[in-house]
């Protein structure tokens, strides 16, 4: 059976080939350039929303910045118990999921 720390090494390694597969660079595919992203809301009556595709991508690529910082706050902390690393690196797991799913 593994122990907490060979969770956390597991964990980083699974993480590091991540950021190395899904690494985006500063830039947009041309055919993304000057597009919009619409959201038309099901409702009757109510207006949709516009925004600047290159504004959107911007945004995704702050909050994956922020959740970087934060697993790198949460390795070094230094009265974080081992298993609390470890659970606090999933809930991180899955939000790099989630930022990846469309």
């Amino acid at each position: 059976m593994l122990d907490e720390e060979d969770l956390r090494k597991i964990v980083q390694a699974v993480r590091a080939v991540l950021n190395a597969e899904q690494s985006v660079s500063g830039h947009i595919a041309e055919r993304w350039t000057g597009g919009q992203l619409v959201l038309k809301p099901g409702r009757a009556g109510t207006h949709e929303k516009t925004i600047p595709i290159e504004d959107f991508f911007r945004k995704i690529i702050a909050v994956r910045e922020r959740l970087r910082v934060l697993e790198q706050r949460i390795n070094s902390h230094p009265k974080l118990a081992d298993d609390d690393r470890v659970q606090l690196q999933e809930y991180i797991t899955r939000a790099y999921g989630s930022l990846t799913t469309f």
